[in-house]
């Protein structure tokens, strides 16, 4: 049900909270928070704006608000965001959302949500209750830790190193564009091998540029490697690309920055529920643009993990 203005009752009705970071993307974030607060109140929903001025800080304050009863969580930011919120309120009855201000959207985009900060804001605020998977991952040095959109070794762990560093200032995918190309300057391809545990797929060994496991269509800010992908298709998405070489790589770099694909027949894909990446040395795994650990890593989904403001339906 929804109240006259198309806002949720859940809305107008329960303590709502938004986490927000005035120096997220560049101070992007910071910029846009009168305008979205004034949003809020012409929907006629009180919220409580608590700022945050690092991820310990916001898993902190998430902590606090649901100590408090607090039933509504919105990030201001982007995945990087979400993914600490996530994994703060992972086990509690609240719901959750996400106001797309950061570099890095695409667990947004995956919901729904459009672009322009404005439009994502009244679409949450207007959204529906929706249950979305997550995916579990378990380091080699032992932690256990969730991600919402995008994972993987490799190419994109290194750009997501330069990414959340000396590239944090550029804006959507071009920020991720420069790091990937960064990070190629002396890369090794790894040499990696996959398994699939509980199922009848053959493990599989390669030298690789990169190996993704998704739960999102794309990731790096628009990247498709999983076009087929949805938030709560129950499976996550194994893609590998084997190594290209740095001249193949340029030759697909303006499709890539341009329409966000790549198309190369040296692109393996899976849908499954788990699996086991394994390296030869210990490399290091990133979910969400986060360096969360090293190999060897076990990957599993976990379905219907929480829930979430979005404005598709299942």
């Amino acid at each position: 049900m929804s109240n006259d203005e198309g806002t949720p009752s859940i809305l107008s009705e329960s303590a709502v909270t938004v986490f927000f970071n005035p120096a997220a993307s560049g101070g992007r974030a910071g910029f846009r928070l009168a305008q979205i607060r004034k949003l809020f109140e012409s929907f006629q929903v009180h919220a409580q704006f608590v700022r945050t001025n690092s991820a310990a800080e916001l898993e902190l304050s998430v902590q606090d608000a649901i100590s408090r009863r607090c039933r509504v969580l919105i990030a201001m930011g982007g995945d990087g965001t979400f993914h600490t919120l996530a994994n703060a309120a992972f086990g509690a009855d609240v719901l959750l959302g996400v106001l797309p201000v950061g570099g890095g959207n695409d667990f947004a985009a995956a919901l729904g949500l459009p672009d322009d900060p404005v439009k994502s804001v009244e679409a949450v605020l207007r959204g529906t209750p929706r249950f979305v998977d997550l995916v579990r991952v378990r380091t080699g040095e032992g932690q256990t830790r969730l991600y919402a959109g995008g994972g993987g070794i490799g190419l994109d762990a290194r750009a997501a190193h330069y990414s959340s560093g000396a590239y944090r200032w550029l804006p959507g995918r071009s920020r991720y564009i420069a790091s990937a190309l960064r990070a190629l300057v002396g890369f090794v391809p790894l040499d990696v091998r996959v398994d699939f545990p509980e199922s009848d797929l053959i493990p599989h060994e390669a030298r690789v540029l990169l190996a993704a496991v998704l739960n999102s269509p794309t990731y790096g800010a628009g990247l498709r490697l999983a076009p087929g992908a949805t938030l709560n298709d129950g499976s996550l998405h194994v893609v590998l690309i084997e190594d290209i070489g740095a001249f193949e790589i340029l030759h697909l770099l303006p499709r890539l920055i341009g329409r966000g694909e790549l198309r190369t027949s040296r692109m393996k894909r899976w849908q499954v529920t788990k699996v086991r990446l394994t390296t030869r040395n210990p490399s290091l795994f990133q979910g969400d643009g986060e360096i969360l650990g090293s190999t060897p890593v076990e990957i599993e989904l976990v379905p219907r993990a929480v829930q979430v403001l979005a404005p598709w339906t299942d």
